[in-house]
Parts: structure tokens; C-alpha cells; sequence
């Protein structure tokens, strides 16, 4: 690795520390360090937003699709504006009533605890999958990378040293030091992609462009066939409908976001920050896809086979490698790392605080009792810098047991968010639609479409049918409004029943 390259990376991880030293001298309390106490700048929540969202495969992943199948993640974005504008509208003035800093208290003032408890935990099973494998599967380009440049390293190892460091600033600054370390990994990955592509534009032919229209590389949708319409996420419905509503259920209904949009100082500065991160996303997608294309120009339209690739997910690492002067290759590595680290701690300080706010006092006097009787010294800030501890060691072992397992397990945890996502948007839905609804008939709904949807996966993963991910989410949503809505009739009926007989004695 050249020496500009490792200056790069070294001044990153001497910046993010420094960062989190910074803020967290501002954090006392459980509350700061869980909500930042409300006090966060929209434009830092806007985009801690989008490093939230993303990740190390989204980072390598959107250029090899670029180049394969063109400028289609566009069409998605498309989607998710749609998406975050309805969360903005009807969804956000429901948590700026009190004090709320869950998603799920919500769920809890309109159906009860119980709801809270298991949408909560359906959240959690969730993320432990989902960003478990989101952490495994990335580190394998990253590893690669690292080999290329000349630093043997084994896999495990470089595990545990992105988790020791992404957990220090977590643990040191909270949802603050999170927020702000998000922002500047934000930059650092858009600004290594932009000088890529300013790079790859150099040296592009004069007719490149034109022979890219012609292949329909900068076409934003795939065309629709009703033989593809379920299984094709790219279709103009797929990508507008289906976005739309997985965007509803990820920034409307899921802690890992919420609890961001729930630090801003008012509901405007919160509907800023979620609107703008559906114009940065689709400017992220836009130039990942962008690069993908300019890669296409330059290798004429080659087959991956003939580059010597066997996954589009390997162009652009392999470009990282080899094509780009010294400082900028160290930059695009840094980039990759803050993919990775950037949705990693936003997971930890959201499943802290889902665990400490959503089950009640006691899993926090649980874990101040055992504090005090391991002889740590007493501090507001024990509970949940332990919760955050915890949930790191359980996120180890569970990207280190999907490395071990087969490639259908990893698909199956890559797809794990249509499990929750569609039955806690329900939720959210049921109560605003049927205000006369009752807590039993919700979490009768809720749990009854959890297992729907995890028998409906489980059938998907084996029998070779094949559903895209935008269309999980809704299918989540009908089961649950359905099954809630039959136990709604039912206990009606069993009411009427009750009523009639009462009279029948009567007379």
C-alpha cells in the first residue's frame, strides 16, 4: 500500500475519536446519550439518515449493478421520496406528541405494553440478522481489499477490530457521537465516489455516452412484463409503489431510523432532515450508478467473465485496487470502512435504546443491580453503554455464523427486514384507521402476520420462487390488517352473543 493511501486511512481513524471525545462531554444522562437530547441539526440527522441506510454492500453493490443493468437504483429513489414524504405528513406529528423516544411507544399508548414489547422485539430479531449479515457479507470485499494492497489479514481479525473500533465512539459518545461520526463517514464515502467518476470522465471516448443510451444503460426502470412483475424490484410499480411503501415502514415504523428523526429540536427540523435524505440518497444511488456505467464506457461493454470477475459485486472493488492514483485508492478504502461503520453504530445505539425504553425499568435496574454488584461505580450512563456492549458481542457472533453458514442462509438474512417491516407498519395503520380497534385484536394481528410472513419466507427460500424486496412489505401489511380485523369481527361476534344471551336470562 502506497504511503499516501495509508495517510488517508490513518487521518480517518484519528478523526472519528477525536469526534467522539468532542461530543461526549456533552452526554450525562440516559437520556442524551440514547436522543441526543433532542438538540441535533436537521442537515447532521439528514445525513446520518442515508449512512444509516447504507452499507458496505450498498457501496460496492450499486456500481456492479450500473454496470450490468444500468442506472435502475435511480427508480428506486424515486420511491423512497415518495415514501419519506407520507412519513412526514401523517406519521411524524404522531411522535412529536410528548416525550417519545421509541418508535414503539406509540404502539404502546394505542394497544398497550404488550404491543410495544413485540413489536420492540420483532425490531431487535431483526437487526441482529439483518446488520449480522449486513457485517459479514461486507467485510469479505473489504478483506480482499486489504489482500490487494498488500496487508494480509485474516478475516476474524478484521471483525473484530472494525467492531472494537466502532464501539468505542458508540459507547464513548452515545446517539450524538453516532450521529455526527455518520455525517463526516457520509462525506468521506460521496466524496471518494464523485472523485471517481471525475476521474473515469477523463477517459472516456467520445461516443461513449451515446453507444451507453443505446444499450439502455441510462434507462432509470426496467420494463415492465407481467412475467416479472413480482420478482423484479426495477419495474416503474416495483420501484415506485413497492419502494414507496418499504420507505414508509423503514423511516415510518423502524427504531433503527426514527430514533434519529426523534432527536431533531422540532417536528419541521425532523421533516427537513427526511425529505432532504431522500434527495442525498438518490444522489449517493445516482453516482454509484454513475460510475458503473462510466466503467462500462471504459471497458467497452465487456462481460464481467471477460474482466475476469465472477460477481458484479467485484468491479469496483477491483477498480478501487488498481485503477486509482495514490490518496484517492486510500480514500475509497476509508469510504468502504465507513459504510461499514456507519450502519453498524447507528444498529448498536438503536437497539440500545429500543431495549432499555420498550420493556419497561426493568431490564435497566437489571443491569444497574449487576453493575453494582460487579463494583462498577454508579452513573446514569452504565445501563445503556452496557445494553451497547451486549448487543456488539451478539452481533459478532451472529456475522460470524452466517460467514459459516450456506449462501441461502445469507440470502434469507438479507431479506430478514420484510419479516417485521410489513407487520409493524400494520400496526401503525390498524390504529390509525380503526380507532374503536382493541389492544387483543392489534396483537393478535401483529403476531399471527409475524409468523405468516416467516412461513411465506421459509416457502420462498426453498421452493425457487422468487418475490423482490419491495413487495415483502406489503404483503406484511395485509396479513396484518386481515388477521387483526378478523379478530376484531370475531370478538364483536362473541360480544353479541354474550349481549343476547344476557337478555335472553333477563326476560
Amino acid at each position: 500500500m502506497r504511503f499516501a493511501d495509508i495517510a488517508v486511512i490513518c487521518a480517518y481513524f484519528v478523526l472519528l475519536p477525536l469526534v467522539a471525545i468532542t461530543v461526549s462531554r456533552r452526554g450525562k444522562t440516559s437520556g442524551d446519550f440514547l436522543s441526543a437530547s433532542h438538540d441535533l441539526p436537521w442537515w447532521a440527522i439528514c445525513l446520518s439518515l442515508v449512512a444509516t441506510e447504507t452499507s458496505t454492500l450498498t457501496f460496492i453493490s450499486i456500481p456492479g449493478i450500473g454496470y450490468t443493468t444500468g442506472m435502475v437504483f435511480l427508480g428506486l429513489a424515486g420511491g423512497y421520496l415518495i415514501g419519506r414524504l407520507i412519513v412526514a405528513i401523517w406519521f411524524l406529528p404522531l411522535y412529536a406528541q410528548g416525550q417519545i423516544r421509541s418508535a414503539y411507544q406509540y404502539l404502546g399508548e394505542r394497544f398497550g405494553p404488550g404491543l410495544q414489547c413485540a413489536a420492540s422485539g420483532a425490531f431487535l430479531v431483526t437487526r441482529l440478522l439483518a446488520e449480522g449479515v449486513r457485517l459479514s457479507a461486507g467485510l469479505l470485499p473489504l478483506t480482499w481489499m486489504l489482500e490487494h494492497n498488500g496487508i494480509s489479514i485474516n478475516h476474524l481479525a478484521v471483525l473484530g477490530l472494525i467492531m472494537a473500533f466502532t464501539l468505542a465512539y458508540t459507547v464513548l459518545g452515545g446517539l450524538r457521537a453516532v450521529v455526527w461520526s455518520d455525517t463526516i463517514q457520509l462525506c468521506i464515502y460521496l466524496f471518494g465516489a464523485a472523485a471517481c467518476a471525475g476521474l473515469l470522465m477523463h477517459g472516456l471516448p467520445s461516443d461513449g455516452w451515446t453507444q451507453a443510451w443505446a444499450a439502455g444503460k441510462m434507462a432509470p426502470f426496467h420494463a415492465l412484463h407481467v412475467s416479472t412483475l413480482l420478482s423484479d424490484p426495477f419495474t416503474p410499480l416495483a420501484a415506485l409503489v413497492g419502494g414507496a411503501i418499504l420507505s414508509v415502514a423503514s423511516h415510518g415504523s423502524d427504531q433503527l431510523m426514527v430514533q434519529r428523526l426523534l432527536a431533531a429540536r422540532t417536528l419541521r427540523d425532523a421533516r427537513y432532515a427526511l425529505v432532504g435524505s431522500a434527495f442525498v440518497v438518490a444522489f449517493l444511488f445516482g453516482l454509484l450508478s454513475l460510475v458503473g456505467v462510466q466503467l462500462w464506457i471504459t471497458h467497452h461493454g465487456q462481460s464481467l467473465t471477460e474482466l475476469g470477475l465472477h460477481s458484479p459485486d467485484e468491479l469496483f472493488p477491483s477498480y478501487i485496487v488498481s485503477g486509482l492514483p495514490a490518496g484517492l485508492g486510500g480514500l475509497l478504502l476509508a469510504g468502504v470502512l465507513s459504510a461499514t461503520m456507519g450502519s453498524l453504530s447507528s444498529t448498536l445505539n438503536a437497539m440500545a435504546g429500543a431495549s432499555l425504553t420498550d420493556f419497561g425499568p426493568l431490564p435497566e435496574r437489571l443491569l444497574r443491580r449487576w453493575g453494582r454488584f460487579c463494583g462498577f461505580r454508579e452513573s446514569p450512563l452504565f445501563a445503556p453503554r452496557l445494553t451497547t456492549l451486549l448487543w456488539s458481542i451478539a452481533l459478532v457472533l451472529v456475522a460470524l455464523w452466517f460467514a459459516q453458514g450456506e449462501q441461502s442462509a445469507v440470502i434469507l438474512g438479507l431479506t430478514i427486514a420484510g419479516w417485521s417491516y410489513g407487520p409493524t407498519l400494520g400496526a401503525f395503520l390498524f390504529g390509525m384507521l380503526y380507532p374503536d380497534a382493541r389492544p387483543r385484536d392489534a396483537l393478535t394481528g401483529f403476531l399471527v402476520s409475524l409468523a405468516a410472513m416467516a412461513a411465506i419466507m421459509k416457502f420462498l427460500q426453498y421452493s425457487g420462487y422468487h418475490i423482490a424486496f419491495p413487495w415483502l412489505v406489503p404483503l406484511g401489511i395485509a396479513g396484518m390488517l386481515m388477521a387483526a380485523r378478523f379478530s376484531m369481527l370475531l370478538t364483536g361476534a362473541r360480544r353479541e352473543n354474550r349481549q343476547s344471551a344476557y337478555d335472553a336470562r333477563k326476560d
